[in-house]
């Protein structure tokens, strides 16, 4: 490669020289459009939510079931995936080009491993819902939303692939146009499928589900076309040669991504084992739960767009062989979360029943006992915002410095050895019901906050920063 083809592709590093206020712009620039874009995803799912709730407590209920089963194995997969956004980033701050290639070409092939082992595993809702004891009605409505969206595993991980090329080139606002486009499309296609407006056949929880894989699809391609046709990105030739499968990398990917996944997973696996909970309570238990959760992810995207920015910035700074740009990278991102995590565990404490009404119609009779159940809920959720926010930072954190294995363990311990009893402790044992179950929510994302923080501000300490062995990695 040229001096001149490495200057044009690789994004500006972490500058050592650098005050702090130099990275807390670097990081906002990078981080904006992609919290923008998480949000924008998460109203594609708060549109299937809202639309849900127009149909019905029960279908809402179904919904709710449907994407806590869905989510656990597609947004732990995303984790894995993901992966492709440090292993790019410390290329790039290497200036490694030809390992950038590599990542991205093996990371398409990483997706078609996980969508033929996943979607045989989701087809099978039905008899694994009904094993744990949910509502048979509740049960056949998931199922129909699953057995139709359970085609998106290839495009949307095909979409996180190329988002984390993309992001970590610093290259962000094509991905925010893109999944806006995907929320006005989700919506018109729901309104039209959905409900059965306009003259189309009202297919309820089955056109959701188709709707939400025709969305993904839709995006991916049009992802793919910006890349392959940008002048910037023909050089990487991503497609040639593809299937000459690059075998140590697709190894790498799996050994460093997959306790990412099984990280994401662990959390995920939480709130979804905490709606089948709140199955066992009832079907208006359920429905509070799935509005009240909703409400948070919405809070939560910021978090989540920043801590994209914050393995790529972090990635950068350990490619580039800076360990002062690590440290301002990863507090720097900390600092912003703290900042914005205040605000939204303050709008959750003073209008919780507003944000709740703008899911669920309270004048209705048969809403009325979801709606203040919901409200409730959303009280314990502002009581660890701070915590939900800073695990994810932390260990985005400490997924740029490809420190993978031991933060699985912490969130496995955290959210299924300290929230999930608490949950039931608390929920069954002391009678606290839905109010219980989200207090473990609360314990677990507490402790497993604590405890990355503490990994990362001792990340010299524990010798997580070993740049000969990241040069090894690049190199292999």
């Amino acid at each position: 490669m040229t001096a001149q083809m490495e200057s044009s592709a690789v994004p500006a590093s972490v500058d050592v020289r650098s005050g702090w206020s130099v990275e807390f712009k670097a990081l906002f620039a990078l981080a904006w459009p992609l919290v923008l874009a998480q949000l924008a995803q998460n109203a594609l799912f708060t549109s299937d939510v809202i639309m849900m709730g127009w149909l019905g407590p029960k279908y809402l209920a179904g919904g709710a079931l449907a994407t806590a089963f869905l989510n656990m194995f597609l947004i732990g997969s995303i984790g894995l995936v993901g992966v492709v956004a440090p292993m790019v980033a410390q290329a790039l701050g290497a200036r490694d080009l030809r390992s950038v290639q590599r990542t991205l070409r093996t990371g398409f092939w990483v997706v078609i491993v996980i969508s033929a082992v996943l979607i045989p595993v989701v087809w099978q809702v039905k008899p694994i819902l009904l094993a744990l004891g949910q509502n048979l009605e509740a049960t056949a409505l998931a199922q129909d939303f699953v057995h139709h969206a359970a085609w998106l595993f290839l495009p949307a991980l095909g979409i996180i692939v190329l988002r984390s090329f993309l992001s970590a080139h610093g290259v962000t606002r094509p991905i925010l146009v893109i999944t806006i486009f995907g929320v006005f499309i989700n919506a018109g296609l729901n309104y039209c499928f959905m409900l059965g407006n306009f003259g189309f056949p009202r297919l309820e929880l089955k056109g959701s589900g188709t709707v939400t894989a025709t969305v993904n699809l839709i995006m991916f391609l049009m992802m793919l076309g910006y890349i392959v046709w940008h002048r910037r990105y023909r050089r990487y030739n991503m497609f040639g040669n593809f299937f000459n499968i690059d075998w140590a990398r697709l190894r790498e990917i799996f050994r460093i991504g997959t306790p990412i996944g099984l990280t994401v997973m662990a959390e995920v696996g939480l709130f979804s084992a905490a709606a089948i909970l709140m199955g066992l309570l009832g079907t208006d238990e359920v429905a509070a739960h799935a509005v009240a959760l909703q409400i948070t992810s919405m809070a939560f995207m910021v978090p989540l767009g920043l801590s994209m920015a914050t393995t790529v910035r972090v990635g950068l700074a350990y490619g580039g062989g800076s360990r002062e740009g690590i440290r301002k990278a990863g507090w720097s991102s900390i600092g912003m979360t703290f900042v914005f995590e205040s605000i939204t565990c303050t709008i959750f404490l003073l209008f919780p029943l507003q944000l709740v009404s703008l899911f669920l119609d309270p004048t209705h009779e048969i809403n009325v006992h979801a709606v203040g159940l919901a409200a409730t809920y959303l009280i314990v959720s502002a009581l660890f915002q701070l915590a939900d926010g800073t695990q994810v930072i932390a260990a985005a954190a400490l997924r740029g410095l490809n420190d993978t294995k031991v933060p699985m363990i912490i969130a496995i311990v955290g959210y299924w050895l300290v929230g999930l009893p608490v949950a039931y402790l608390c929920g069954f044992v002391l009678n606290w019901h839905g109010v219980g179950i989200w207090s473990g929510l609360a314990a677990g994302l507490s402790f497993v906050a604590i405890v990355l923080t503490a990994r990362f501000a001792m990340r010299e300490r524990l010798n997580l920063i070993r740049f000969d062995k990241l040069r090894e990695q690049i190199d292999a």
